[in-house]
């Protein structure tokens, strides 16, 4: 699937993950959005790469890719990523574990 050709009214800006500047193109009225999703990305990739692991900056985004969907599905009341009973964070913990296993065995 191809990107959208930008807009004559787009405007690209440049924004820094994880010590790496990306030119992105988007809408001026998306510009605020953009910027403030970057930051947010770069904090928790950030946040893994602090956890002590040597990993490649590819699995720490598939990392915070996966933790992002995960909330985001229990944020709308997905019932396939909600625990049904009353250990709901120690559920939630342990899936943060297995991925970062399940990413760190595959070196």
């Amino acid at each position: 699937m191809k990107p959208a050709a930008p807009t004559s009214d787009a405007i690209t800006i440049n924004v820094k993950i994880m010590g790496r500047e990306y030119a992105v193109t988007c809408p001026p009225a998306e510009h605020e959005a953009l910027v403030a999703s970057a930051e947010f990305l770069n904090e928790r990739m950030s946040a893994i790469k602090k956890r002590g692991r040597a990993l490649t900056a590819e699995k720490i985004a598939v990392m915070a890719s996966l933790n992002l969907a995960r909330e985001f599905l229990a944020l709308k009341g997905d019932s396939k990523v909600l625990p049904q009973d009353h250990k709901a964070s120690e559920r939630i913990q342990q899936f943060a574990r297995d991925i970062d296993t399940t990413l760190n065995s595959s070196d």
